[in-house]
This record gives C-alpha cells, structure tokens and sequence, in this order.
C-alpha cells in the first residue's frame, strides 16, 4: 500500500507546535533585485531562523512529536550542520539527551554550535565512511536512542513545510516558488503548502552543479544515488534525495535546476553587499537560480527560500576571494 504523502493538515498542525517556540522569519524585498530580474521577489529569510537555518522547524516538530518513552532514552541524527544544531536544540529544548553524527570536516562553526546546545558529537568521514545514514542507524541500535533523519521523515518534513505557510501568508499570491534541495525535506514540505494554495504555483527546487542527483532522480522518475559531491554548499552534499521527499517530489514539484559554485558565491556577495544578509552557501542556492536567471521569472510574482546562515567570517572572507566579483 502506498504511504500517505504528507499534507497541509499536518504543516498547520506543525506550526501550532512551533507557535512561540520558532521565530517567525521576515520576508525581505529588494527594489534593487527586481530590477535585476524583472520579477517581484520575496525572500523569506531563515537565516534568521533559530541555529541559523530552517532546520530547527523540522527538527523541533519531530522532537516534540516523540513518545514520552523516547524521550527518556535520548535522540541521535547525522548531520554536516545545520540539522544537527537543531536537534540538539530542539533536544535541550525537550530536556532530552543527544547524540549527534557529524562529518569530520563540518564547519568549525556548526560544530561548536552543536556541542554549545549540550549534543554529543562523534565523528565520521564523509568521503570514505560508510553512507551516513547507515552509521546513523548503527549509533541509534548502539545507544538505543530515536533517530531522527535530516529530511527523510514525515514530521520533519511537515516542519519544514511551515517556512512556505509563513511565506503565502506575508506574501500573498505567488507564480513561483524557488527552493534549495538537499535531500528534499525543505521542498516537499514547502511544495505540499505551494499547491495547497494553487495548483498553478511552480515550485523549482535547486542544487549545486556538482551535486545533481534531484535532477537525476526527477528526470528519470527514480532515486538517483550519486558519490558525495565536492561542492561549497556543505549542507547540500547529499548523494541522494529520500524515499518519503521523492515521493512528494515527483508528485508536487515541477522542476529541479542547479548553479555553480561561482554563482552560489555571487548570490551570498549580492546578498551581503545590497541585502545585508550574511547567507551561508547552501542558504544562497536558490537566490542563485534567481540572480543567473536559471528559470524564466520575468513578470512574476516569485518567492525564494533563504535556507540559512551558519558561516564564519573566515570562510565567508575565504569564499569572495577565491570567486571575485564578476567571475
């Protein structure tokens, strides 16, 4: 039997859970960037988000939403960042124990915002490891604790369908919604919420260059699995979209198209210099697509997801001087 994909029933009840815990995240415009594109943009900001990015909206749903028993044994996730602050906040938040799984080359950054929110942290490489959501499931067995996966999870995904419930209601009508993928949590939630409002809303999901597997995937109407792509955008170096994801994908997004490093770097020197935003890689993809006009806007009305923004001053420093302006 096919398993229900998740629905706008389940986003608003997530966000009841969120209500006061979550910040509500402004939606920025730019008369500047308009221009640029001859669309009318609506940046919905989750870099403002708590631990830096929409992670911690799925991650607080699928924490508060455990059994009292789980709670008491702890939790676990595998993570290059992001979601792992946000289990680990979600977790302190709960007053439940975490134990999160983390590359070895993760930024120092979300590392010790991990470690700062009481989590756990061991390592692993993820290059020549084992897939990381294998070593996720042997720590859960090892330590008997709930695992809860980055996007691969209807609660998480319910979570993260709340960014694109706040952005229909500060925005208004859209024809457009333009989203980063990773693994797909952030899309399917957000897709699940674009077509409740109208069928006619296009979502595009983006990805790095180097890391096209939801091209792939949707292009072939399968899961395409791809080796951990060497790209900037860390917390998009997912080798594959989820089962629970593809499955809303295929159903509710309309197109997937990527950017490259250079122009992930030109939309975080955009963001920076006539935003003042600070968006890490992964939290600029989507603004990319916009900015190197990836997909036809002109006329619209379009909104854009800003994922997040966990970057220190020394990458961000290092990143605009290995992309100069122009490049």
């Amino acid at each position: 039997m096919r398993e229900r994909l998740v629905t706008l029933d389940n986003v608003e009840s997530a966000a009841a859970r969120l209500e006061g815990v979550a910040n509500r995240t402004p939606v920025v415009t730019s008369s500047t960037l308009n221009k640029l594109v001859g669309a009318e943009v609506f940046l919905k900001a989750e870099c403002f988000q708590r631990t830096g990015s929409f992670k911690f909206r799925g991650a607080y749903n699928a924490v508060s939403r455990l059994q009292n028993a789980a709670r008491l044994r702890g939790v676990t996730a595998y993570s290059s960042g992001n979601h792992a602050q946000a289990v680990a906040l979600s977790a302190a938040l709960h007053d439940v124990r975490a134990v999160i799984l983390m590359p070895e080359d993760s930024p120092s950054l979300k590392l010790a915002a991990t470690r700062g929110y009481g989590a756990e942290v061991v390592y692993f490489d993820r290059y020549s490891d084992k897939p990381r959501h294998e070593r996720g499931l042997e720590l859960a067995e090892e330590r008997g604790i709930a695992l809860i996966p980055p996007f691969d999870h209807w609660d998480v995904i319910a979570g993260q369908g709340t960014t694109a419930l706040e952005l229909f209601q500060d925005a208004g009508h859209l024809d457009s919604l333009l989203v980063c993928v990773g693994g797909g949590g952030l899309i399917s939630g957000c897709a699940t919420v674009a077509k409740a409002q109208s069928g006619a809303v296009q979502v595009i999901g983006v990805e790095p260059e180097a890391g096209n597997d939801a091209v792939q995937s949707m292009r072939e109407g399968r899961i395409v699995t791809i080796p951990t792509p060497r790209t900037i955008a860390d917390g998009q170096q997912t080798t594959s979209v989820g089962e629970r994801t593809f499955a809303v994908m295929k159903e509710r997004v309309d197109d997937v198209v990527t950017v490259s490093d250079a122009e992930i770097v030109a939309a975080m020197r955009f963001a920076f210099e006539r935003l003042h935003i600070v968006l890490e890689p992964s939290g600029a993809s989507a603004l990319a697509a916009v900015l190197s006009r990836k997909v036809d806007l002109i006329g619209q009305r379009v909104g854009v997801t800003l994922s997040g923004g966990n970057i220190g001053v020394e990458r961000f420093v290092e990143l605009m001087g290995e992309y100069p302006a122009g490049t």
